[in-house]
């Protein structure tokens, strides 16, 4: 059930092995009980699109939902199975694109956290993952998806370096550059991954993607929803129950499979 792997997958190597290491502890993310209230309304079984390395699947499946994982990167699945045992935890998870979508279960919740629905670049690509959300809802279901909205600060560039020592004593460094282009719709990123020990550099992972992320305007996103047959429930600010407003940096769009 799993697609062919490729290299031109973003999250491999060094960058998902120190994924959750620089992100630290994510259990008071807000994303994490609007994705558990979405799901209480519309039931399981849940599919969590981009799961990475699990940590809303693994957080969900030891609360007892009946919840499934597909990403498009090995590496970032393998961590996802290694961290499993240490909770009990068989996740049930599937190498695909999001683009290419078949599995063989159909779901009452779909939610694709971390605005993932964003590397799709090509137009064309994004309606066909549109569909196959669809088509793997049950009638009445529902997809949750937020999209990250682009500013005047990501326009002018974005650049950070980021250090955290660990218990090893080495150093995990990321040097990351960002710049958002409105003409186009892109953000373009730059990040690059070292490993320092005693002062010195012994392993580096760059990632360059030109473009790495597209931007879409609430009314954007709207229409891609309902081309692909959903209605839409709520458009809401971050996650939060509140009406988006201009200048909010994240929205999210409920939209429902018809019922039969």
């Amino acid at each position: 059930m799993d697609e062919p792997a490729t290299q031109d997958v973003e999250y491999r190597a060094l960058l998902a092995r120190t994924w959750d290491f620089l992100r630290g502890d994510t259990s008071d993310w807000p994303d994490r009980p609007f994705y558990l209230e979405a799901i209480g309304r519309f039931g399981e079984p849940v599919l969590d699109v981009g799961c990475g390395t699990g940590r809303l699947l693994l957080d969900y499946l030891g609360q007892g939902i009946d919840i499934d994982g597909v990403d498009v990167s090995d590496d970032m699945l393998e961590l996802c199975r290694a961290k499993a045992p240490d909770f009990g935890l068989q996740p049930r998870l599937y190498r695909q694109g999001m683009e290419s979508l078949d599995l063989p279960r159909r779901y009452r919740s779909i939610i694709v956290p971390s605005s993932s629905f964003q590397l799709l670049l090509d137009p064309a690509a994004a309606r066909e993952a549109m569909g196959r959300f669809f088509v793997h809802l049950e009638p009445g279901g529902a997809l949750v998806m937020p999209f990250i909205v682009f500013g005047a600060a990501d326009e002018a560039g974005v650049e950070f370096v980021r250090e955290k020592v660990r218990p090893d004593g080495s150093l995990i460094r990321k040097h990351a550059s960002y710049r958002y282009d409105p003409a186009t719709q892109f953000e373009s990123t730059d990040e690059l991954f070292e490993v320092v020990v005693d002062g010195e550099v012994v392993e580096s992972q760059r990632s360059i993607r030109s473009p790495a992320t597209r931007g879409y305007a609430t009314g954007q996103a709207t229409e891609l929803f309902e081309a692909a047959g959903f209605q839409i429930d709520r458009l809401v600010a971050d996650f939060t129950d509140r009406a988006y407003e201009p200048g909010d940096e994240i929205f999210t769009i409920i939209g429902r499979r018809p019922a039969d």
